[in-house]
């Protein structure tokens, strides 16, 4: 039986990226200060770096074929893998998983004390016990509803795991856009509005007053930023669940606008008249180690 092949994806962390590739001066300057804007840059670093020696290190124990991916935005292909190791904190595994397809997905955070994980079922600690499970196909695992995005028919993205923010290109400048939902159809100004699966429904969607959703939900949320109603209008389409099979269309009235799409890494302009479609996608993401219920928000 040949060795199965492994994708591990690693992020790059701020120490690696801005001192040793990039050897920026000024942040080489406020690490020899010790100033406090990178006092952690360093620990960060290490830590991350001993959890992904530790993964290769059991890999190769394991008999498993590792591909390194050294850096979290890049493109890789899954069609011989059997696993997916993202290797970082939920950023990492959200950048990864645009890319993963029926593949299951494993995140590991190599830094807990300074990287959130909500995703990551793994660290550094119990590592080895979790990886042969997940080579074995015997750890638990969660199907997570994402969101297909489309623009004037065109699709863009199946694969949205956390949200998309939909805004105009400045964050000074008021997002003019018209929704639709169902048979409603309303004219809104705002900050725009964040709209995705149950996935991310406890991070942006939360912060803006939305609803934290079972992981297990095939719902999608939409919450309105900073709602501005002139003349003493009430908004109907503020918060909305979105139910399998249903989908929210915007068209804009900007011309300059964008949608972010889980978070900063895969940016989509918007022009004037554009129509977005936002609906459940038919790609759920399979993560390891989690299960249909959700870590406690305080």
């Amino acid at each position: 039986m040949s060795a199965p092949r492994v994708v591990v994806v690693a992020k790059r962390s701020a120490y690696s990226r801005y001192v040793q590739e990039e050897g920026d001066p000024r942040a080489r300057a406020l690490l020899r200060r010790r100033d406090p804007s990178v006092s952690r840059w360093m620990e960060a670093h290490k830590a991350h770096t001993r959890t992904l020696e530790e993964v290769d290190r059991i890999l190769d124990r394991l008999g498993a074929r590792a591909v390194l991916v050294n850096d979290a935005r890049a493109t890789f292909d899954t069609a011989d893998a059997r696993l997916v190791i993202a290797v970082g904190g939920d950023g990492t595994l959200l950048a990864a998983s645009h890319n993963v397809g029926s593949v299951p997905i494993l995140g590991v955070n190599s830094a807990p004390r300074h990287s959130v994980g909500f995703f990551c079922a793994a660290s550094r600690q119990g590592l080895a016990s979790m990886l042969e499970q997940a080579l074995e196909g015997r750890a638990k695992s969660i199907l997570l509803t994402r969101m297909a995005v489309a623009v004037n028919g065109r699709v863009r993205s199946r694969r949205v795991l956390n949200e998309a923010l939909y805004c105009h290109t400045s964050p000074a400048a008021t997002s003019r856009y018209i929704l639709r939902h169902r048979r409603l159809r309303e004219e809104q100004r705002s900050s725009g509005f964040w709209i995705g699966p149950a996935a991310g429904s406890t991070a942006a969607q939360r912060s803006a007053g939305g609803k934290v959703l079972p992981l297990g939900s095939k719902k999608l949320q939409l919450v309105v930023r900073e709602p501005y109603a002139p003349f003493n209008r009430r908004y109907r389409l503020l918060r909305v669940l979105v139910d399998p099979g249903t989908r929210v269309l915007a068209q804009s009235q900007m011309q300059e606008a964008c949608m972010f799409l889980d978070g900063p890494y895969k940016v989509i302009n918007v022009r004037l008249g554009d129509e977005t479609e936002f609906r459940a996608s038919d790609e759920p993401l399979r993560v390891l180690g989690l299960g249909p219920r959700r870590h406690r928000v305080d």
